[in-house]
């Protein structure tokens, strides 16, 4: 079971402002989910390698070869953004 004061220490020190009823709701929410990790204790997975990623996965780099470019009016025709040929971003400093 949580405890009411449990939930308010956590709440304090998260300097979350909580009603009573949040308190409340979130006390109810809590025993949900404590519940449902211990329905997962239940489980037999002796013998069970762990599976950190459920899907295989490959690594998705591609080699790095030189290709064809842009030209700079191609590079630049999709913005308004220019000036003298140039990307323009706003200043810095």
């Amino acid at each position: 079971m949580v405890e009411r004061e449990e939930i308010e220490r956590v709440a304090e020190n998260a300097r979350l402002n909580l009603s009573g009823d949040e308190i409340n709701e979130l006390q109810e929410d809590l025993v949900d989910i404590l519940d449902a990790f211990e329905s997962l204790d239940e489980i037999d997975t002796e013998g069970v390698e762990p599976a950190f990623h459920p899907v295989k996965f490959e690594d998705g780099t591609r080699p790095d070869e030189p290709g064809t470019c842009l030209s700079q009016e191609e590079a630049l025709e999709n913005t308004e953004n220019t000036e003298d040929g140039q990307f323009k971003g706003p200043r810095a400093v």
